[in-house]
């Protein structure tokens, strides 16, 4: 199976082609398209994952389908063949690894939550024994559960560069602290609804990050949702605190990078067919554990 680099669908209106997902604009409404790109430091690889499209949108539509009774979504169908009629030609594109969703206004801040210290939660605790404006206790290790769950939100950085986080009262400011509030405890209410089910399938979310809008004045869940793209997912067989774990996502090609003569600026080398094998698996494999 070969992967879909790109989109093509002239008769439609391209708003935006991000690093993974193609938007394009139906009838007033939006038409997500999730390509088989994968992006590694900011920069968009030569190769993609054959079936990553498909496999994000399958497990975001798993989601929105069990958030149902916390939180309403953008959704309106994954089926091509009950979307307007100018897409339905287009169905070997769009099978599979496409969303017709409600337009939204979108909040500008990344609702990140935190289960664990990894990542850049953990560097920052080291330096400062804080994270997002969240004092900790000495000596947690990496890896290790967090005493409590973090809301720990970020700012929404333009393509090709990094997030930065900020604190709460930052967060306010910028959309509001009634508004902020109430996605502080949506975010953390969906994280631990998520974990406890993950956790029966013998998968830790040790973090991730949720997108949120405003749709005929109430607060909808948007985007991806708790896919390997966006949510760090550890095999709980092989967890031991003090180190970091092995994730279900692109790591193995973070790491093949990593070993490269390469200063993480486009164009990128080429990823291996077997890297790119081993990273298809990785994401099925997730896939599998958590709908089994």
């Amino acid at each position: 199976m070969s992967a879909l680099l790109q989109t093509n669908m002239p008769d439609l209106k391209l708003l935006n082609r991000g690093k993974v997902r193609d938007l394009y604009d139906v009838q007033g409404n939006l038409l997500l398209v999730a390509s088989d790109r994968l992006s590694a430091f900011d920069v968009i690889m030569n190769q993609g994952i054959p079936g990553k499209g498909r496999m994000l949108t399958e497990l975001s539509l798993f989601w929105f389908d069990l958030f149902k009774p916390i939180v309403g979504n953008h959704l309106i169908s994954a089926d091509v063949g009950a979307m307007p009629a100018e897409v339905h030609k287009y169905r070997d594109q769009l099978e599979g690894r496409t969303m017709y969703c409600k337009r939204a206004e979108i909040f500008q801040v990344e609702c990140v939550v935190r289960g664990y210290i990894v990542g850049s939660g953990w560097k920052d605790y080291q330096k400062t024994g804080e994270i997002c404006g969240h004092k900790l206790p000495a000596g947690l290790q990496l890896a290790q559960k967090l005493p409590q769950v973090l809301f720990t939100p970020a700012t929404k950085a333009p393509q090709g560069q990094h997030d930065e986080n900020i604190d709460f009262e930052t967060m306010c400011g910028i959309v509001g602290k009634d508004t902020a509030t109430e996605l502080r405890e949506l975010t953390i209410k969906l994280y631990t609804t998520a974990a406890d089910y993950a956790a029966k399938k013998g998968i830790i979310i040790a973090d991730t990050k949720f997108e949120f809008g405003l749709h005929n004045g109430r607060i909808i869940l948007c985007d991806e949702v708790l896919t390997p793209d966006s949510s760090r997912f550890w095999d709980a067989r092989a967890y031991k605190v003090g180190t970091s774990p092995e994730s279900f996502d692109k790591q193995i090609v973070r790491d093949w990078l990593e070993k490269q003569p390469w200063n993480k600026k486009a164009p990128a080398p080429d990823l291996p067919p077997e890297i790119v094998k081993r990273t298809a698996d990785r994401y099925a494999e997730v896939v599998r554990l958590l709908k089994s």
